[in-house]
C-alpha cells in the first residue's frame, strides 16, 4: 500500500516539475523578448530625460567649464529672456488656430465620406497621404505654393487680377500660413480616428433622431458628437500635445520669420541649445514646456466629465 502511494505521488509531482520548468522558459524567453526594448528605452528616452534634469541646474555650454547655477536657468527663462515670452505667444496663437481647425476639418471630412460615399476609402488614403508624406517635401511644396511668383498668387493674377500678399514673409500672414500646412499635413489621421468612431455609431439610435426631427447641423451637434466625444476628446489631446511640439513647419517654412513673429518654444529651444550654445537653458526650457503641456492635459483630463460621454 505504501508502495502505491510513493508511485501516485512521485506521478503527480513529475506533471509539476514538467509545467515548473515550462514556465521557467516561458519567463527567460519573456525576458530575452523584451530586454531589448527595456534597454532602448532606458538608453535613448530614461537616460536623455534625466540628463536634461541634471543639464538644467547647471550653465552648460558645448564647450567649456559646466557651472552648477540651481534654478538660475529657470529664473533668467522667466524674468529676463527676451525670446522666451514670445516664443510662448507664438506657440499659443499657433495652437488656438491650429487644434480647433485641425478638428473642424477632420470632422467634416469624416461626415462626408460616409458610407454612401462611393469610392470613400480612395478618398480617405488621399486625404491621410500629407500625414506620411516627409515634411521636408511638404514644406518645398507649400513655399512653391505661396512665394510671390508661386502658384497660388499666379493663378490669383491671372484670373481675377488680384495680387496677393508674400504670405511667408508678411507679419500678418506667416503664421497663418504655418496653421494651413500644419492643418494640411495633419488632418488625415484625425479624420481617420473620428471616421473610426462614427462607424461605431448605432444607426438604430441616428434613425431615431431623424425621425424626431433632427437633420443636418442640429443632428450633428445634438446626436452624433455626444456619440463620438470619446473619439473627439482624443482627438484633442494629442492634437494640441503636437502643436506645442511644433518645430519643422516654421523652421522649413518660414525659418521661424519675419523676425521672431513664427518661432514657437521648440524653435527657441533649439536655437538656445545649438545656435547659442547654451545647453543649460535649453534644457530648461524643454523642462518648462513639459509642465506646460501636462498641466493643459491634466485640465483636459479633469474638464472631459463635462461634455464626454462613454456610454451610448
Amino acid at each position: 500500500m505504501k508502495k502505491g502511494l510513493r508511485m501516485r505521488s512521485e506521478s503527480s509531482i513529475a506533471p509539476r516539475r514538467r509545467r515548473s520548468s515550462l514556465e521557467t522558459r516561458e519567463r527567460r524567453q519573456a525576458l530575452g523578448f523584451i530586454t531589448p526594448a527595456v534597454l532602448g528605452l532606458a538608453v535613448f528616452t530614461v537616460l536623455p530625460v534625466g540628463l536634461a534634469i541634471v543639464m538644467s541646474l547647471f550653465d552648460w555650454p558645448i564647450f567649456g567649464k559646466r557651472t552648477f547655477v540651481g534654478f538660475d536657468n529657470y529664473v533668467k527663462l522667466l524674468t529676463s529672456s527676451p525670446d522666451f515670452w514670445p516664443a510662448l505667444r507664438n506657440t499659443a496663437v499657433f495652437t488656438l488656430l491650429y487644434v480647433p481647425l485641425n478638428l473642424i476639418v477632420a470632422l467634416g471630412l469624416s461626415l462626408l465620406l460616409g458610407p454612401r460615399i462611393r469610392g470613400r476609402a480612395v478618398f480617405r488614403v488621399l486625404f491621410f497621404i500629407p500625414v506620411v508624406t516627409p515634411i521636408v517635401a511638404s514644406a518645398l511644396i507649400w513655399r512653391l505654393v505661396l512665394q510671390p511668383d508661386g502658384l497660388l498668387n499666379g493663378m490669383s493674377t491671372s484670373l481675377f487680377g488680384w495680387e496677393l500678399p508674400n504670405f511667408l514673409v508678411d507679419q500678418n500672414w506667416a503664421m497663418l500660413a504655418v496653421v494651413a500646412m500644419s492643418v494640411w499635413a495633419g488632418m488625415g489621421y484625425n479624420m481617420l480616428v473620428l471616421t473610426a468612431a462614427l462607424e461605431q455609431v448605432p444607426t438604430s439610435v441616428v434613425e431615431a433622431a431623424q425621425i424626431d426631427g433632427a437633420r443636418g447641423i442640429r443632428l450633428v451637434w445634438q446626436v452624433i458628437i455626444p456619440l463620438i466625444s470619446p473619439a473627439i476628446f482624443f482627438a484633442a489631446v494629442m492634437t494640441i500635445i503636437s502643436s506645442m511640439q511644433v518645430f519643422a513647419q516654421p523652421q522649413l517654412l518660414t525659418g521661424g520669420g519675419p523676425g521672431t513673429s513664427t518661432v514657437p518654444l521648440v524653435m527657441f529651444i533649439y536655437n538656445t541649445g545649438f545656435k547659442f550654445q547654451d545647453l543649460g537653458l535649453a534644457a530648461a526650457g524643454a523642462w518648462l514646456l513639459f509642465v506646460i503641456i501636462i498641466g493643459i492635459t491634466a485640465l483636459q483630463f479633469r474638464a472631459q466629465k463635462r461634455w464626454v460621454h462613454y456610454e451610448h
